[in-house]
C-alpha cells in the first residue's frame, strides 16, 4: 500500500506509516516533522544527549544475559521453498519471535554490482537519527528527520566507511559484543549526534542474472513479495516496533557489516507493552489510562531503549547478530529492535501465512480502537482464501491427498477465522433486520468500503441510515439500532453473501474448526474486555438449504426483499428472540470525520504447482506525500480480475461514500493442500 488520499476531514496524525524500525510521523507524540534543511537548526538541540536514569546503562553487564535466538542451518532440499520451511520450524522458533536462518545458497552478483550496474540511476535519500536516549516525557521524545541528502549505493558506503574509519582507524570488521557496548553508550553519552539511515527504499539487491544461485531461488525476496532495501552505517538502528498488523517479516543481509538484532516473543508482546507504558513513557504523553496507550506512542517507531528493562521485569528477550548471507525472520506480534555495526545493505518484505489470521484480527480490533485507518483489508482477505480453499475442497472430494500437519493447522487456522467471522457478520444483521432494517447487496464492482466510526474496513457487509452521512461497520450495531431510522436503516450485503453463508457452514461440520474456532474467541477474549464475541455456543446449520439458495442465486439477481426474505427462510430459528448464533458485538467509541479511502485491486494470486498451504505473503509500501501543505495517504494494490479457481480479485471500490482508491499493495496467496 502506499498513501495515497483522505477527505479534508480526515485525522491524519493518526495515519500509521512503516519504515524498518523508525517511521517518521506527524504526531504530536513523536515531535515535529521536517522535509529537506527545514528544522535542521533544531536539530543539535533534538540530538544533544543527557543521562536517562530509569535505563541504568552505565552497568552493561545485562548484555551478557540476553540468550541467543535459535539458529536454522537447512540444507539445499529443505531451503528448496521459504514459506514451506518457515511453516516446518514456526512452532519452534515462534516461541522466541525471532530466528535466523543461515542460507545454504551463496550469491554470485554482490548488491552493490545490482544496485549500481544492473539498476543504473538507483538512488535514494537517507534519515537523520538522533543517536541518544528520550525520557520520554512531554518535553523529550525522540525525532526522526529527513535529511535531505541523496546517495547512489558508492557514494553512501563511502560517507559510511569514512565515519567508521575516523572512529575506530580501521573499516575492517569488529567484534560484535564490542559494538554492542559501544552502541549502548555512544547513545547514552557518546559524541556522536546523529548517524544517517535510508529505510524502506524501493527496490531488491538480489541479482536477475540467470547465473546467480541465490536470485534464481525462491528465496529471492522479490518472489515473495514487494522488498524495501534498507542501507545503514555505524550505529544506525531500527527502534522497537512490531510489524504492521501484526505480520511475519523476512529480512536478508546482503552485505558489509554485521547486525545486532533483539526480539521479544508475541506472547509476551502484552507484558512488553506494560513495561514500556510503566517504566518508560511518562503518563502525560499516553493518550489514555488503556491497555493500548503505548501500543500507540511505540507505533511511531521512535523509540528506543536498552531491553535491560525488560529482563528487570521478566520478560523475555532473545538476541540475533545477522551477517551477510543470512535471514533474520520476526514473528506475528514479536517486538524488535537494533542497530548496524557499519555499512551495510539488507532486505526486507512482510508476508503472511494462514496461522496469521487470528492475530490480524487483533491488530485490526486495536487500530479500530485507536481510530487509525487500516493497511490491509482483513476482512477480503480472509473471505477470498476461505473461498478459494473451499473451492479447492470441492475439487478434490474424491482424492485423499497426502497434507502435513503443519498444512492441516494453517487450513484449520482460516476456516474457523472464517466461520468465526461469518457468525459474527450473520448474528448483527439478523439483529438490525430485525429491528426493521432492510436489506440490499452491494453489487458485483463494488469493494472494500471503511467505516466512518472506527475505519475498518467492511467487506462483507455494512450500514447506512440518516443518522450517519457514511456507513458504518456491523460493529457499532448498538448505535444503529439507537437511531430513530427506522425503515431507513439499510444492511447492505455483499452480492454472494449466501454463497459465503454456505462455504462457512460447510467448515462448521467438521468438529476440529468447531474447536478451533472455539479456542480462537476465547483467547480473543482473553487478549481483549472488547471481543467482537463473548462466547461461542455452537448450534450446527444445515447446509442443504444454503446449497440450494447457492445454486439458485445464479440464475437470478435477488432484489432486497427477497435478500431479507431468503435470509429468513435459511434461518427459521431468528424469528426466536434470541438469535441462533450467541455473539454479542463490542461497543467501540465513535469518531466523526470520514476518510475517503479506496482498496484498489489487491492482486491475490495463486498457483498449483506449489505443495504449501494456506500462505498468503504480503508486502507494504507507503509514500508519505503532501497537497496544499497537508499529509494525505494513499492505499494502493496491484491485482487482476477472476479468471478461474486460482485467482480471486479484490474489487475496486466506488466513491460511494467512503472509499480507498488503492495502491502498490500485493497480496499473493499460495495454493492450500487440502485433505
Amino acid at each position: 500500500m502506499k498513501l495515497g488520499t483522505f477527505s479534508e476531514g480526515a485525522d491524519v496524525s493518526n495515519m500509521l506509516t512503516r519504515s524498518g524500525g523508525d517511521s517518521l510521523r506527524s504526531s504530536a507524540l513523536c515531535g515535529v516533522r521536517s522535509h529537506g534543511n527545514a528544522g535542521i537548526s533544531n536539530l543539535k538541540d533534538m540530538s544533544s544527549k543527557h543521562k536517562v536514569d530509569k535505563f541504568g546503562t552505565i552497568n552493561l553487564e545485562w548484555i551478557d544475559k540476553i540468550p541467543e535466538c535459535p539458529v536454522f542451518c537447512p540444507t539445499k532440499e529443505e531451503f528448496d521453498d521459504p514459506l514451506v520451511y518457515l511453516q516446518q520450524i514456526a512452532p519452534v522458533a515462534s516461541r522466541f519471535g525471532i530466528c535466523k536462518i543461515i542460507s545454504p545458497l551463496c550469491s554470485s552478483v554482490p548488491a552493490g554490482v545490482v544496485l549500481m550496474k544492473e539498476k543504473t540511476g538507483f538512488k535514494f535519500t537517507t534519515r537523520v537519527q538522533p543517536l541518544r536516549l528520550a525520557q520520554w516525557d512531554v518535553d523529550d521524545k525522540a525525532t526522526f528527520f529527513m535529511s535531505g541528502r541523496s546517495y547512489n549505493f558508492r557514494d553512501f558506503e563511502k560517507m559510511a566507511n569514512k565515519v567508521f574509519s575516523r572512529r575506530y582507524s580501521s573499516v575492517g570488521c569488529l567484534p560484535a559484543k564490542y559494538l554492542e557496548e559501544e552502541f549502548w553508550r555512544e547513545i547514552v553519552c557518546g559524541k556522536t549526534e546523529t548517524v544517517e539511515y535510508a529505510c524502506d527504499v524501493d527496490g531488491s539487491a538480489f541479482s536477475s542474472s540467470p547465473n546467480d544461485e541465490l536470485g534464481r531461488s525462491k528465496w529471492n525476496l522479490k518472489g515473495v513479495t514487494d522488498p524495501m532495501l534498507y542501507i545503514g552505517m555505524l550505529f544506525s538502528l531500527f527502534a522497537w516496533h512490531v510489524e504492521d498488523h501484526y505480520l511475519y517479516s523476512m529480512n536478508y543481509h546482503h552485505c558489509g557489516a554485521s547486525k545486532t538484532w533483539y526480539g521479544i516473543p508475541g506472547h509476551a508482546a502484552p507484558d512488553f507493552e506494560k513495561v514500556v507504558r510503566e517504566h518508560v513513557y511518562a503518563r502525560e504523553i499516553l493518550p489514555s489510562d488503556g491497555d493500548d496507550a503505548a501500543f500507540d506512542v511505540l507505533l511511531g517507531k521512535t523509540t528506543m531503549f536498552p531491553p535491560n528493562i525488560m529482563l528487570e521485569h521478566n520478560v523475555p528477550v532473545y538476541k540475533a547478530v545477522q551477517n551477510p548471507g543470512e535471514f533474520i525472520i520476526t514473528f506475528p506480534r514479536a517486538y524488535h529492535a537494533g542497530f548496524s555495526h557499519g555499512f551495510n545493505c539488507g532486505e526486507a518484505v512482510n508476508f503472511a501465512i494462514g496461522d496469521w489470521f487470528p492475530l490480524g484480527a487483533v491488530a485490526s480490533r486495536r487500530y479500530a480502537l485507536l481510530n487509525r485507518i487500516p493497511l490491509l483489508p482483513l476482512e477480503e482477505l480472509l473471505c477470498k482464501e476461505a473461498l478459494l480453499l473451499s473451492e479447492r475442497v470441492s475439487s478434490l472430494d474424491l482424492i485423499t491427498p497426502v497434507v502435513s500437519s503443519t498444512d492441516l493447522h494453517s487450513q484449520h487456522s482460516i476456516k474457523a477465522s472464517f466461520v468465526n467471522f461469518m457468525r459474527f457478520q450473520h448474528h448483527v444483521r439478523w439483529s438490525l433486520t430485525k429491528f426493521s432494517a432492510s436489506a440490499r447487496l452491494i453489487p458485483d464492482h463494488q469493494g472494500t468500503v471503511l467505516c466512518s466510526l472506527c475505519k475498518r474496513d467492511c467487506y462483507v457487509a455494512y450500514v447506512k441510515c440518516n443518522c450517519f452521512v457514511d456507513p458504518i461497520c456491523l460493529r457499532h450495531d448498538t448505535e444503529a439500532r439507537a437511531c430513530s431510522c427506522g425503515h431507513n436503516r439499510i444492511v447492505f450485503s455483499r452480492y454472494d453473501i449466501a454463497e459465503m453463508e454456505y462455504v462457512s457452514q460447510r467448515f462448521e461440520q467438521d468438529d476440529v474448526i468447531l474447536k478451533k474456532a472455539r479456542q480462537q474467541v476465547d483467547q480473543d477474549v482473553q487478549d481483549s474486555d472488547d471481543s467482537d464475541s463473548e462466547m461461542f455456543r455452537v448450534k450446527r446449520r444445515s447446509t442443504l438449504k444454503m446449497e440450494n439458495t447457492v445454486k439458485g442465486l445464479s440464475k437470478s439477481v435477488l432484489s432486497e426483499q427477497q435478500t431479507l426474505k431468503r435470509l429468513r427462510k435459511l434461518h427459521p430459528e431468528q424469528r426466536q428472540q434470541n438469535p441462533p448464533l450467541d455473539f454479542i458485538s463490542n461497543k467501540e467509541d465513535t469518531h466523526t470525520g470520514a476518510a475517503v479511502v479506496h482498496f484498489k485491486e489487491s492482486q491475490v494470486a495463486s498457483s498449483r504447482n506449489r505443495s504449501c498451504s494456506g500462505i498468503a505473503p504480503i508486502s507494504i509500501q507507503f509514500r508519505p506525500q503532501s497537497i496544499d501543505g497537508k499529509d494525505i495517504v494513499q492505499v494502493k494494490s496491484r491485482g487482476h480480475t477472476r479468471k478461474d479457481s486460482n485467482q480471486i480479485d479484490v474489487g475496486e471500490t466506488i466513491k460511494d461514500p467512503l472509499l480507498v482508491e488503492s495502491g502498490p499493495k500485493r497480496l499473493k496467496a499460495l495454493p492450500i493442500e487440502v485433505a
